[in-house]
């Protein structure tokens, strides 16, 4: 009998995120799960790992084929952590998740749902990020556990191409309305930021960031055109951020003058 697939489980919402909760409980049925997470939330802190100060772990559930921990630093460090030191080996799939908000266009950048993902696929192990346009705590998954299952299936059984991993992203619509899956292209975007700027019971001034996201309209195969038209997005993405159409034109450049 083949031996069920070892399944890790992260997110960068907290360990209590109902969005890692629903995530569970869709690979629960189809393999043996890790879940590790952090044990607050930890978005936007992109691909950091902790040095400076030690990293805890805590148990949190214990029995056979299902484990979950916490972990007091970031997305990636929970990762290393469940590879060296509560797995032993690599797993077999990654999921990250369910985010509660998008992660879409260039919030991959920031986002530490993905850099979870990208940290498994750097170990080449195969990897999906999850993520429902809604960053409401009490967000309904019902359509997000169905997509999620559908695309760990499918990726368990076709399998990624080598240090390829996904970002998944579902519209915030009821199940019935949603048309389906689009595999696309990444789309731009630009965060139009700016800083509130205040002051404490002391008189010292802090900041406090806000901003609005502005997207160009790109064409029918990127992933915001596929949401905006009630489409779950699939963008096959790369830790390798060589931009290699470049390097033939700065090779004819003369850095000597």
């Amino acid at each position: 009998m083949q031996e069920k697939p070892l399944i890790l489980v992260t997110n960068d919402d907290g360990i209590t995120a109902s969005g890692l909760r629903a995530l569970s409980d869709v690979v629960r049925p189809m393999g043996n799960v890790i879940v590790i997470a952090p044990d607050k939330p930890q978005s936007g802190t992109s691909h950091a790992v902790t040095m400076h100060f030690p990293l805890r772990l805590t148990t949190i559930h214990k029995e056979v084929g299902f484990e979950k921990y916490s972990c007091n630093g970031t997305p990636a460090d929970c990762i290393k952590l469940a590879y060296k030191v509560i797995l032993g080996r690599k797993p077999d799939l990654l999921v990250s998740g369910i985010n509660h908000g998008s992660n879409s266009s260039i919030n991959i950048i920031y986002s530490g749902t993905m850099a979870a993902v990208f940290e498994g696929a750097m170990a080449g192990v195969p990897s999906i990020g999850f993520s429902l346009l809604n960053s409401s705590p009490n967000a309904d998954f019902t359509a997000s556990r169905i997509y999620a299952q559908q695309i760990i299936r499918t990726v368990l059984k076709q399998k990624l191409p080598k240090s390829t991993c996904l970002n998944v992203n579902i519209p915030h619509v009821p199940l019935d309305e949603i048309k389906g899956i689009r595999i696309c292209r990444q789309s731009s975007g630009t965060w139009m930021e700016d800083f509130d700027i205040r002051k404490d019971p002391k008189g010292r001034e802090y900041y406090w960031m806000k901003g609005t996201f502005s997207q160009a309209g790109e064409g029918e195969d990127t992933d915001e055109w596929a949401l905006e038209h009630k489409y779950v997005s699939v963008v096959p993405a790369n830790y390798d951020f060589t931009d290699y159409p470049a390097i033939k034109e700065l090779k004819q450049w003369d850095f000597s003058s």
